[in-house]
């Protein structure tokens, strides 16, 4: 591969990494680790949730519709507060309103009031990861960027784990409240890490300044989407997100147990170790794609296309298969479900060569919307078909090809035009980089 095609290049005032940059990513990780515990909380609770809500099928999608309707919505204006005023307030702010949307939902008698603790704690959730990757970005070496986004997505996902082998457990023994609101406790401890030791960027590795005025107002906002938008390499990861990510979302966040207790007839301890398959697949695939990409960056294309087709031959073969599938068939599919995640964070491996570092918030906002839209919508439709059908999943789930298939054709329309645009910002960053004066 040319020095060409690769848009990890060294330019002066590239941050260096090391110990400190590692702690305090850590505590931005962990922020990050702890929404995607509360987020996919309801994810073993859906049953119980029908019942303590007394609600059906399209009801119990609302919760985690709203959660994701919520999430998606403040992608944009976040990544536009993270340029603006920095990582350090967004995760700040982003703690307070999960953790109080998950001691909300602890505490909810009613199902409106459960609807809007889910709410907050999707517009919580929303501040995280868009602000973990742009403090990675600012303490790192840009060389390093897929690897330390696939940890950062690999750490979340083993808050996907907690949920799958402790908080199924703990909601067994202790019931709906003493679970819920043990867990937003976490919030707490959380929230003082936040507060006492992050920070924005390294000493001598401030980003320069913008003139007074500039960061404020219509004009600032509408420059900052136009011109991210205008790059191909936004929308390709954009439509990447959109098309890897929400299969094992969908899954994992709500429809899995459900589909697998009462589709397939299997007990609530066997669905839930399936869960916990798809999470360590997704750790696992995770350290896999960043070390390969950051390698060889040509394999992002392979990479999402195997991992949208492998999807979609499983997902296909396991509804496809008269009667109950066969506990092969389970295990293969909860496997693949797991290169979801892994997949989409190409989406930014996309995104973020083609981005300046003062719009690289406004960019990750864009493209991490792609994926929780469709899996907002995936999540609708299945609910809805479900109860028009009589809780047939087959039917349900056929929604998947559909969203996979204009994914596809969005990703094969912008791709050509994204890699001419990204290889033309290296030579001319190599330009740039070979006349600082040193």
């Amino acid at each position: 591969m040319s020095t060409a095609d690769s848009p990890h290049v060294r330019l002066p005032g590239d941050p260096p990494g090391g110990p400190r940059a590692m702690w305090v990513w850590g505590i931005g990780v962990a922020v990050y680790f702890v929404a995607v515990t509360f987020r996919t909380s309801l994810g073993v609770a859906g049953i119980d949730a029908a019942h303590r809500f007394d609600i059906n099928a399209s009801a119990l999608s609302s919760f985690s519709i709203l959660q994701l309707l919520v999430y998606a919505g403040m992608q944009i204006p976040v990544g536009l507060l993270v340029d603006k005023w920095g990582t350090r307030r967004i995760l700040l702010l982003g703690v307070l309103l999960f953790t109080a949307g998950q001691f909300g939902f602890a505490l909810s008698a009613s199902y409106g009031t459960a609807l809007a603790s889910r709410a907050l704690l999707g517009c919580g959730d929303a501040m995280t990861f868009i602000a973990v990757l742009r403090l990675g970005a600012r303490w790192f070496p840009a060389r390093r960027g897929p690897v330390i986004a696939q940890v950062a997505a690999l750490i979340g996902m083993a808050g996907n784990l907690v949920t799958t082998l402790v908080l199924a457990r703990i909601l067994d023994v202790f019931g709906w409240t003493p679970t819920f609101a043990g867990s937003a406790a976490g919030g707490l401890l959380i929230l003082l890490l936040v507060i006492f030791f992050l920070r924005d960027h390294p000493k001598g590795y401030e980003p320069p300044s913008p003139p007074p005025g500039e960061t404020s107002g219509s004009g600032f906002i509408r420059r900052q989407i136009t011109a991210a938008w205008r790059e191909p390499g936004t929308r390709v990861g954009m439509w990447v997100h959109f098309t890897c990510q929400f299969p094992g979302m969908v899954f994992l966040l709500l429809w899995g147990m459900p589909y697998l207790v009462e589709a397939q007839g299997l007990d609530k301890g066997t669905a839930g170790a399936l869960l916990t398959l798809v999470v360590v697949s997704n750790m696992c695939c995770g350290l896999v794609y960043g070390q390969v990409i950051a390698r060889h960056h040509a394999a992002r294309t392979p990479l999402v296309l195997g991992t949208v087709l492998a999807t979609a031959a499983l997902w296909a073969a396991t509804i496809a298969w008269p009667g109950r599938a066969p506990m092969w068939l389970l295990v293969v599919l909860c496997t693949v479900l797991g290169a979801c995640g892994p997949g989409s964070m190409i989406g930014f491996d996309f995104s973020r060569p083609a981005n300046p570092p003062e719009r690289q918030g406004t960019a990750s906002g864009i493209v991490n919307m792609g994926g929780f839209t469709a899996s907002m919508t995936t999540l609708f439709a299945v609910g809805v078909l479900l109860d028009l059908t009589g809780d047939n999943y087959r039917i349900a789930f056929v929604s998947v090809f559909v969203l996979q298939a204009l994914g596809l054709v969005q990703f094969a329309r912008l791709r050509g035009r994204a890699v001419r645009r990204e290889r033309e910002r290296v030579v001319a960053s190599r330009v740039e980089a070979v006349h600082v004066p040193v």
